[in-house]
């Protein structure tokens, strides 16, 4: 049986002029890199209970020390009710505590429990070492040169973003 394809079948040529295209090569490579290295930091937290957010929670105050609700939410990029339905999880497992602020009745901190230190000062270290292993494709000269040019792509997408709020 012979089928025969309409002109819509056809798939769409790629952009024709070369910065477009390396452009989506480069957010298609980038995608795949970020979603591989995820994937491996995923394992090695989920093996530890935990899910990737709340390793996040545990992981931020852990290396800040304890701090307000609003500033937990910005580091870890979680929503506010997220964030809030998080801690309320960390803390029934005896992992974090809120803590009332003193300067402002209404605010809230969030802090490791002594049982949320000693439990990170565990599980840190290897974690650390699941991403060194998941980072080892590229040298250390090529890490940090992937860090400064991966932080000026994500300036220049943040200001593409601002000036596209002020354009509209």
């Amino acid at each position: 049986m012979k089928t025969t394809q309409s002109p819509t079948d056809q798939p769409a040529a790629p952009p024709a002029d070369v910065p477009t295209a390396t452009a989506l090569k480069l957010w298609v490579i980038l995608a795949r890199a970020a979603a591989s290295v995820t994937a491996h930091s995923t394992a090695d937290i989920e093996r530890h209970g935990l899910t990737p957010a709340e390793f996040g929670v545990l992981e931020t105050l852990y290396h800040k020390g304890p701090l307000l609700l609003g500033e937990v939410q910005k580091r870890t990029l979680v929503s506010s009710g997220g964030t809030t339905f998080l801690v309320d999880r960390l803390e029934k497992r005896g992992y974090v505590e809120r803590r009332l602020c003193e300067s402002d009745r209404r605010a809230r901190y969030a802090a490791l429990t002594p049982a949320g230190k000693a439990f990170m000062a565990e599980i840190f270290p290897a974690h650390a070492e699941a991403i060194r292993r998941a980072m080892s494709g590229l040298g250390l000269a090529q890490q940090r040169q992937a860090i400064d040019l991966l932080r000026t792509l994500g300036h220049e997408a943040e200001g593409l973003k601002d000036r596209g709020a002020e354009e509209g």
